[in-house]
C-alpha cells in the first residue's frame, strides 16, 4: 500500500493549529535551531493514518525521541501508559510549567511518561527556554 503525502495546505493547517509550537515540548519554530516536522501521532507502522486527526507539529528533538513509540512507563505509578495525544487531550490538562517556567511538569501519568519518553526537558530545550524567558518570549501563550 502506498503512503499518502501531506499536502502543502495540510502542512499549513497543522502549523497554524499548533500556533507554530511543538505540540509536545511547546518549543517555537520561530526560535529553534532544529527543524520541525509533521509527526504521525499513531505511527504508520502501528496502523496510523496520514490525516489531520493523526498529525501533530513536532520539533525534531521530540519527533526523534518519539520515533514509533505510542506508550511509555510512568515513573510514578510504574505503569505503561499511552503517550500524550495532542488531538485527543489538552496540553494544559496534562502539563504545567515549573515555577521558574523552564521545565515541563507532568500532572498525569500520560504526561509524566511523555516527558520521559520524549525528553521534553532536554538541555538544549532548557537553554532555549531560559534565553526566551529573559527576552520575554517564554512561556508561549496559547491562542
Amino acid at each position: 500500500m502506498s503512503r499518502r503525502y501531506i499536502t502543502a495546505t495540510e502542512e499549513r493547517q497543522i502549523i497554524e493549529r499548533a500556533n507554530r509550537l511543538c505540540e509536545y515540548c511547546r518549543s517555537s519554530m520561530d526560535y529553534s535551531a532544529q527543524p520541525f516536522v509533521i509527526d504521525h501521532i499513531i505511527p504508520i507502522a502501528e496502523g496510523g493514518k496520514t490525516d489531520l486527526e493523526n498529525l501533530a507539529f513536532s520539533c525534531g528533538g521530540c519527533n526523534g525521541h518519539k520515533y514509533t513509540k505510542i506508550q511509555a512507563l510512568d515513573p510514578v505509578s510504574r505503569e505503561v501508559v499511552s503517550l500524550y495525544n495532542p488531538r485527543q487531550q489538552n496540553w494544559r490538562d496534562n502539563f504545567v510549567w515549573s515555577d521558574d517556567f523552564l521545565q515541563v511538569v507532568g500532572l498525569t501519568a500520560i504526561a509524566r511518561a511523555t516527558i520521559n519518553a520524549l525528553q521534553l526537558n532536554r538541555s538544549g530545550v532548557l537553554n532555549m527556554r531560559r534565553l526566551l524567558l529573559m527576552a520575554g518570549l517564554h512561556p508561549p501563550i496559547d491562542k
